[in-house]
């Protein structure tokens, strides 16, 4: 059952249909919600009651929606005793959730090159949006630059799509991305096989170094991982003159813009302002999340 709320975000009893475990306490969970499936855009996220008995919701990314088959997917790393609850979901359980929520990627008409970066649980949002730009924007060519230092919670493959310029000991590509076509190349320092060893920054920096300078002219950047790897990312597309879109991560409450608790500085035409990454983002121009490296 589903119902609307603002128009826009559905208060669903989403049923459980597969809950996939991989190593480090990482879940990729699918849910029938088939009003937020319909609704969902790549950068929008859901909250989650984990359990009957922790109260406080959970904010995940969408990192899919199928809005023909009526569901969602949501990846998720066990950190604290409400997504440990939200483990011991099994199929055919029903669990309550709010989404989508909050305002997503925006595909940039005059740049024809997406460069995706992510890191950790922030890939998610970046599938989404690569699996939406080849369905919607096949004339968008797309790089996906992830990274994590805890292995990756997706199935790997030896890439055969070419990307000019990326080191040649960056191998290991998601195969998710690989079978609609989009290029990947993986980062980490923890030494995994196929992966370039350093951060996302480094090997972004490697292959963007590489290119012509039409085709920088062309590339917008989209990106979403923890705070520093946001604050790396808009310097290193600063030095390129790059525009980016970052899709910010906090904690937050009520999640629908009523607490405020996830309020963040932004720049504004009118100056600096309190905006809430809830309803306001999460994904906002770099440029006003960092005006002092624009």
């Amino acid at each position: 059952m589903s119902k609307l709320n603002r128009d826009t975000i559905c208060v669903e009893d989403a049923e459980v249909l597969e809950q996939r475990a991989y190593a480090d306490d990482q879940f990729v969970l699918r849910l029938r919600a088939p009003g937020c499936a319909a609704r969902a855009i790549a950068g929008s996220f859901v909250h989650i009651r984990c359990s009957e008995e922790v109260p406080m919701r959970r904010p995940l990314s969408i990192m899919r929606a199928r809005p023909n088959e009526g569901w969602i997917e949501v990846l998720y790393k066990v950190i604290g005793h409400g997504l440990q609850r939200l483990t011991e979901a099994r199929p055919g359980d029903r669990i309550s959730m709010l989404g989508p929520i909050g305002n997503g990627f925006s595909v940039a008409e005059d740049r024809t090159t997406a460069l995706l970066i992510g890191g950790g649980v922030g890939i998610p949002p970046l599938v989404f949006l690569a699996e939406q730009l080849a369905t919607t924007n096949a004339a968008v060519d797309q790089v996906a630059i992830l990274g994590s230092e805890i292995p990756f919670p997706f199935e790997l493959v030896d890439s055969e799509l070419a990307l000019d310029g990326s080191p040649p000991s960056a191998t290991a590509s998601l195969a998710c991305l690989e079978r609609i076509g989009t290029p990947s190349r993986l980062a980490t320092n923890a030494g995994y096989s196929g992966c370039y060893a350093g951060f996302v920054t480094d090997l972004s920096r490697e292959w963007l170094q590489s290119l012509p300078e039409e085709k920088l002219a062309t590339i917008q950047v989209y990106s979403c991982g923890p705070g520093p790897m946001l604050y790396a990312v808009e310097k290193l597309a600063a030095e390129f003159g790059l525009p980016t879109q970052l899709c910010l991560e906090e904690y937050m409450a009520c999640a629908v813009g009523g607490c405020a608790g996830c309020a963040v500085e932004i720049q504004t035409p009118g100056g600096p302002a309190m905006k809430r990454v809830c309803v306001d983002g999460p994904v906002f121009a770099g440029s006003s999340v960092y005006p002092a490296l624009a």
